[in-house]
């Protein structure tokens, strides 16, 4: 729960927050940036490291293709320029988990600059977020605090991160709620998922979000004094630090006191901001250009190529999806929301008598069940051809709606795909109009009183006299049939 400031609306009403986010993505590399180390998470501490990572004496980097190549890809998927010619430059600073002293990063020449993302707005309309610049850079170590007998005293090192390849995405300061910071995370999330050059989990540190804030008069043009919110490791909680962190401002400021600029540590358990350190500025860190590495030169050339690899991404997608298919924006949004689920509906949608329901059985039947399970989709017993046989039996009427039910369900008791489910128990709709008109009479015969009620103008009882029809034969009664004989025998 969110512990904020106690700011009055009044106060809340005069300020607007003014944010920019400085997101890091780690590049899918098998190796490091400049080394052959693996990339591998989860291996013992400082395993994988030679003496480039290690910032030995001597040691000279030497630049991975393939994270410039994925890179390169994830800047034309968000709307980037792509520079031709950039330059590394050392990043100083002293931390234990920095062996060399510096980073190597990327300043004044970054690889990709001027792109943007859109999201959506409360009004159904859609919001430009500008992204200044788009760089590669070299991760650091890992600084361990807990977990060690003498972690009062000591800090332990773990250097396995140290050159993992990052790409660094600066937005613009247009983000103007931590909504909108929400939103913009979770399409960013999604582009560079599409794109396959990041797997973006957050719990091993593959994506990680500082947030910039500050807060100004309504209407005033000159930004006010903004603080770093770092150390925030999930969307939601980032959504949280921003609304804690403007309230805080706003009562600083109210109060008469000014804004300290900053870098403050976001703590989930109390919901509240604190204060780390006083804030760098660029001078701080003493930029100049990488002596050890060439400038790199990206040709029209080799952009063309990584061009090729660039896929279809996900707002192009789901208008597409719409047209082709059918089905609503929603639909598209859910079937879209990862790539491989994405592939897997067309795949099967391509093949099935009634793309809209396979579209409308993946939602109200699939997702719900593996949600209930805590199961992702790559995880379902139920394939998206098995989704589509289930659909197509529907659409023709071997199988209701209940008798599907029965079936899923089984193939999740069983971990099996609904195909093999459906072979062993061959479940078939009752379609004889002689044996349902004889369940009919019985139902009609032992409920006198609703059929007075159906015929004197109360038409929903006949949801009723379906029921105990459905019932009566465990679902596999054919619906429409029994809708047509029961209104005739009623009439």
């Amino acid at each position: 729960m969110v512990t904020s400031p106690d700011t009055s609306v009044a106060a809340r009403a005069r300020y607007e927050p003014v944010i920019g986010l400085e997101v890091h993505v780690q590049l899918l590399t098998v190796t490091k940036i400049f080394c052959s180390c693996s990339t591998r998470f989860g291996e013992p501490p400082n395993t994988n490291v030679c003496p480039v990572c290690l910032g030995m004496p001597g040691a000279l980097p030497v630049l991975n293709r393939k994270s410039v190549e994925f890179a390169v890809l994830a800047a034309m998927a968000l709307n980037c320029r792509v520079n031709e010619t950039s330059i590394f430059a050392r990043k100083n600073y002293f931390y234990p988990d920095l062996p060399k002293g510096y980073q190597i990063s990327q300043y004044d020449k970054p690889l990709a600059e001027f792109g943007f993302i859109e999201i959506k707005t409360n009004g159904g309309g859609s919001k430009k977020i500008g992204i200044t610049r788009l760089h590669l850079e070299e991760d650091a170590g890992k600084s361990l605090h807990e977990g060690f007998p003498d972690a009062a005293e000591k800090t332990a090192i773990d250097l396995n991160r140290s050159g993992v390849p990052l790409i660094e995405i600066v937005s613009e300061p247009d983000i103007s709620s931590p909504d909108e910071a929400y939103d913009y995370l979770t399409r960013l999330k999604e582009i560079i998922l599409y794109t396959g050059v990041s797997d973006c989990n957050m719990e091993e540190g593959s994506l990680r979000c500082d947030a910039n804030v500050s807060v100004r008069p309504r209407g005033q043009k000159q930004f006010g004094t903004k603080t770093e919110v770092k150390n925030v490791n999930s969307f939601r909680f980032i959504r949280q630090a921003l609304e804690y962190e403007i309230e805080r401002q706003i009562d600083v400021l109210e109060a008469g006191g000014m804004i300290s600029q900053e870098t403050r540590l976001y703590n989930a358990n109390q919901g509240k901001t604190y204060a780390m350190r006083s804030k760098e500025q660029a001078h701080d860190y003493r930029y100049f250009p990488e002596p050890d590495l060439l400038p790199l030169v990206v040709d029209e050339k080799w952009k063309a190529q990584i061009a090729e690899r660039l896929p279809e991404l996900p707002e192009a997608r789901r208008a597409r999806m719409v047209r082709e298919y059918g089905i609503t924006e929603y639909d598209a949004g859910v079937l879209t929301a990862t790539k491989n689920l994405a592939d897997q509906f067309e795949e099967a949608a391509a093949a099935a008598k009634n793309p809209k329901r396979v579209a409308n059985l993946v939602q109200s039947e699939l997702l719900g069940r593996l949600k209930a399970k805590g199961l992702e989709i790559e995880q379902s017993p139920i394939s998206m051809k098995g989704v589509a046989l289930s659909a197509d039996l529907v659409e023709s009427g071997a199988i209701s709606g209940k008798i599907l039910k029965d079936l899923y369900d089984l193939c999740f008791e069983r971990n099996q795909d609904f195909p093999a489910v459906y072979g062993k128990e061959k479940p078939q709709q009752i379609t004889d109009s002689s044996a349902i008109e004889k369940m009919i009479d019985e139902v009609i015969a032992i409920n006198p009183r609703q059929v007075e009620q159906y015929r004197a103008g109360k038409k929903t009882v006949m949801g009723f006299f379906v029921g105990q029809i459905m019932k009566a034969t465990n679902g596999q009664a054919n619906p429409k049939l029994v809708n047509d004989l029961l209104s005739k025998k009623l009439e």
